[in-house]
């Protein structure tokens, strides 16, 4: 397997290895040989993971490629998500009390490089940590009051390292390099019961009011005791054994809070935080697709380099996505040239990458509902009453910002329909998933895969009845049953 080191500036770079290529982040994204490439482990060591960054994104189309990332995504939004932070430390106070126990300040930096100290006293320590988050270059700071406590983990650059440590970091890396096996985390398992993740302020929520109860009422027939639950409720969530997430999902919400834990505890989910990742970034979505040779719109990934090249290849109308754009939010039209211009250089200034589509008008969208590789469900979503999107955000009346829906048998969708929606949910692992494509000139079109679609009482389940609900709580009951 190839293996390379990603970083932002190749050239001031001091790891070096026989079994391992040095390149820069820039050419690993933009590079067209790299999206090629099959079998590769990619080792971020980018300067920055935040949300959007270079960082983030060469581990999140590393993913897409079918390559090893490490850190992958979950890593990354894992080190910034205060909640699982709060988990480790709880999870983990003995180990820490007890290799801290002899320091006599008020504050102690751990400073861990490929999962090691300088001292070899914290070997463990810094081992825990690495095992949990995956992130080469850590720091943790603590600070103690009564007992040592957890004030800040961060990802650290090359630069930032102290000379005096960079030795031993070295050697370090040489040994993490020529490694096989790469540290995991595992779970524990818990009790038996289902919680079902709302949330009371959602603008958009992907069931209403009366699927959630035919879903409570059918799964206590199931024999589950079923409780909806909030997002001020993740420490109780080691009490459930199933979690089903009805939420709007976001990389930087409570929902993935929600799925990682559940899925560190052995939790049974639906759906899985890789599904929240992948299908809330429309970069992987379209770097996987097009890997898969899935059809789709023209479709290019614009970043500062290519930006004024885009419209040669698609044309105008064009339509752009922020890459983590949900129910039309952060989808935009660009009539003409100009207009493009002004909207993809705004929106590179918040994403280092942008899709840009062409623009494929249709009457409506098929959404072919996938449950773990199969079809359950088929709808047509009509657009909002005199808008090119289904959902118009800007109606004046409420009644106006989305448009109808109808619901037929799976057997009267046009085959290819089917096919293709099961094969780009197929890139997305197993889970539910909905899939929406346009059908033009006779082509299904995917446009995109949705975590955690819409169930909603008189849409999704209008020919299949209860049917839709019974199939999704079975899939939670085989997920427990099969561990």
């Amino acid at each position: 397997m190839n293996k390379y080191i990603v970083v932002n500036h190749p050239e001031t770079w001091t790891i070096s290895s026989e079994h391992l290529k040095v390149i820069s982040s820039r050419e690993y994204l933009t590079n067209p040989e790299f999206s090629k490439l099959k079998k590769a482990r990619i080792f971020n060591l980018c300067k920055d993971y935040s949300y959007q960054s270079k960082g983030y994104y060469v581990s999140l189309l590393a993913e897409a490629r079918g390559h090893l990332a490490i850190p992958t995504v979950k890593n990354l939004v894992d080190l910034g998500e205060p909640r699982l932070v709060k988990i480790v430390s709880e999870e983990f106070d003995d180990l820490i009390q007890r290799s801290l126990k002899n320091i006599k300040s008020q504050e102690f930096t751990l400073s861990i490089y490929f999962g090691q100290n300088v001292a070899a006293k914290y070997k463990e320590l810094s081992a825990m940590f690495f095992r949990h988050f995956q992130i080469p270059f850590l720091r943790v700071k603590f600070n103690f009051t009564t007992r040592w406590n957890i004030k800040s983990i961060k990802a650290i650059s090359e630069v930032e390292i102290p000379e005096e440590h960079k030795e031993s970091m070295l050697l370090f890396a040489e040994q993490y390099f020529t490694k096989k096996r790469y540290d995991t985390v595992r779970g524990n398992t818990f009790e038996y019961d289902l919680a079902i993740l709302v949330h009371p302020q959602d603008i958009a929520p992907p069931s209403n009011v009366r699927a959630l109860r035919k879903f409570t009422e059918l799964a206590e027939k199931m024999g589950f005791y079923t409780e909806l639950i909030s997002p001020k409720d993740l420490s109780r969530l080691s009490a459930f054994d199933a979690l089903f997430i009805r939420q709007s999902t976001e990389v930087n919400n409570e929902a993935y809070a929600f799925a990682r834990k559940a899925q560190q505890e052995d939790i049974a989910i639906v759906d899985y935080p890789d599904a929240i990742l992948k299908c809330c970034n429309k970069v992987f979505m379209a770097e996987a697709m097009e890997n898969a040779g899935i059809p789709t719109p023209k479709t290019v990934i614009v970043h500062k380099d290519n930006k004024n090249t885009v419209l040669k290849k698609i044309g105008v109308p064009v339509v752009l996505k922020s890459p983590d754009s949900t129910f039309s939010f952060g989808v935009k039209k660009a009539m003409t040239e100009g207009e493009y211009e002004e909207m993809v250089t705004a929106m590179l200034k918040k994403s280092e990458l942008v899709i840009a589509q062409e623009f494929s008008p249709s009457e409506y969208d098929w959404r072919i509902g996938i449950l773990d590789g199969e079809p359950f469900y088929a709808c047509r979503y009509y657009m909002a009453k005199g808008h090119w999107q289904i959902y118009n955000w800007n109606a004046k009346k409420k009644t106006e910002q989305d448009g109808n829906a109808d619901c037929l048998p799976i057997e009267e969708v046009p085959s290819n329909i089917i096919k293709n929606a099961i094969k780009a949910a197929k890139l997305m692992g197993k889970g539910l998933y909905g899939v929406d494509i346009k059908e033009v000139n006779g082509k299904a079109l995917v446009i995109e895969i949705n975590d955690n679609p819409n169930i909603d009482a008189g849409v999704e389940d209008a020919y299949y009845g209860d049917k839709i609900y019974n199939d999704i709580l079975r899939t939670l009951k085989n997920r427990l049953e099969n561990k």
